[in-house]
């Protein structure tokens, strides 16, 4: 390691996740190691996978550590998910990391968690000033750097699309995402479902109505599972070619689990080609939560000297990424 090389360790424990990521200022990811509670049954339950995070945090800190062959007195600093998040999960996280600064008597960094998939996204694709397109299960929202912070251009007005497309995989008895997508492959006709854009922002708790209302119909699930993907992501689509139009930039940066989609992918980039632009898409390992993302961004606001005390280290469940200032892009 260098001299002068800053060693953060990250905790991500907003949903279903637990996750340890050490990453160092010279760009390097040392370790990301990698939790996920899996409900018997039906989505996460907050308080279960709370205490799903708190059985499995020391053996994934331990796993972190080894793999980055570091000990926790070279680590400079503490970085965990303060928002958005389940209440439950995001206490356990903070909980860990606030004793861990305090017992080691290293800083401690508050990194919000939609922007730490972007700034991820950023450092392991290369890409400088994209607009995203940030979809998860929990998340879906269009934002670009400007002013000294990620505005949002356009969002959900409900639900989350990889929310709706696992809740339709989950009670259609086929699995969440990407089941749905590859069960598209096999559909003969297409469905045709809802369609909400209401100017930059979009709706899909209507569409998901629909696809179960023609389930209940009749309708083969192979054909509706092809009309609810289709429709997601031509919504998705359309409003990420509005902010590209707006913003007049040329990178596309899409991030997120739902960042995983061949079929979204495909789709941007047909339209990223007659805009002159270029998809970057985040590697399956930093798709969904992970540890590594909160490591990257906590060293980045670090090195920007932005660190909390542990009194001022509240969760914040419903934090936005416009809430944070973002001192380090360049």
């Amino acid at each position: 390691m260098k001299e002068g090389t800053k060693i953060v360790l990250g905790i991500e424990s907003t949903a279903h996740t637990f996750g340890v990521g050490i990453a160092s200022s010279d760009g390097r990811i040392l370790a990301n190691e990698n939790r996920v509670y899996r409900p018997s049954k039906g989505g996460i339950h907050p308080r279960e996978a709370a205490q799903h995070h708190t059985r499995v945090a020391p053996e994934a800190l331990r796993a972190g550590l080894l793999k980055a062959g570091i000990s926790l007195d070279e680590l400079d600093g503490i970085a965990f998910s303060v928002g958005p998040g389940l209440g439950p999960c995001l206490r356990t996280g903070a909980t860990i990391a606030r004793t861990l600064a305090l017992s080691l008597g290293k800083p401690l960094i508050a990194v919000n968690h939609g922007v730490a998939h972007i700034e991820i996204g950023r450092l392991v694709t290369g890409c400088k000033d994209p607009v995203v397109l940030y979809v998860a299960g929990g998340n879906t929202l269009i934002a670009a750097f400007n002013a000294g912070r990620y505005r949002i251009f356009g969002e959900t007005l409900d639900i989350a699309a990889g929310n709706c497309l696992d809740t339709f995989g989950i009670k259609a008895g086929i699995g969440p995402m990407p089941m749905p997508e590859l069960m598209a492959e096999r559909a003969k006709s297409f469905i045709q479902l809802p369609y909400t854009v209401k100017g930059m922002d979009v709706s899909f708790s209507g569409l998901l109505t629909a696809a179960f209302l023609k389930l209940k119909q009749g309708a083969a699930l192979e054909d509706v599972c092809y009309g609810l993907t289709e429709t997601v992501y031509s919504m998705l689509t359309e409003v990420t070619e509005r902010a590209v139009a707006y913003t007049t930039k040329n990178e596309i940066l899409v991030v997120g689990g739902l960042a995983r989609s061949k079929r979204l992918k495909s789709m941007l980039d047909t339209m990223a080609m007659e805009r002159g632009a270029k998809v970057y898409t985040i590697p399956d390992e930093y798709a969904g939560d992970n540890g590594a993302m909160i490591a990257w961004n906590g060293v980045l606001q670090l090195m920007s000297g932005m660190v909390v005390d542990v009194e001022d280290s509240r969760i914040k469940p419903r934090m936005r990424i416009d809430e944070i200032e973002v001192r380090w892009f360049r």
